[in-house]
């Protein structure tokens, strides 16, 4: 499937203009890799749910156990952890400008 203009940034959930966009977004069949004759090394996964709907643990500290229900983005990682170490996400620059939340974490 080949995303393009519009349907990109529906794809993605964007705004008309955000520049983050792609102007063209390809989805590969599942189980396609693409290795330029060479041979498969190593691939970052891709747009298949199970390349993108992954579970994430962390363990240490006062860390308790918590799960969340809803999906979630990458970006939201770091300000997780950030907030996790006690230290306040919004000191990173990147989650300032794009106003990125850390996990809604339900303690269980």
């Amino acid at each position: 499937m080949v995303y393009a203009g519009s349907a990109a940034k529906a794809y993605f959930g964007a705004n008309a203009g955000d520049p983050a966009v792609p102007d063209l977004y390809a989805v590969a069949q599942h189980g396609v890799v693409f290795t330029g004759q060479k041979g498969k090394i190593a691939e970052h996964g891709g747009a298949d749910p199970q390349d993108c709907n992954v579970p994430l643990v962390v363990s240490g500290g006062d860390v308790e156990h918590a799960t969340v229900g809803t999906t979630v983005e990458t970006r939201q990682i770091a300000p997780t952890i950030l907030r996790l170490l006690g230290v306040n996400p919004r000191e990173l620059q990147a989650v300032r400008i794009e106003d990125t939340r850390a996990l809604p974490l339900d303690r269980d």
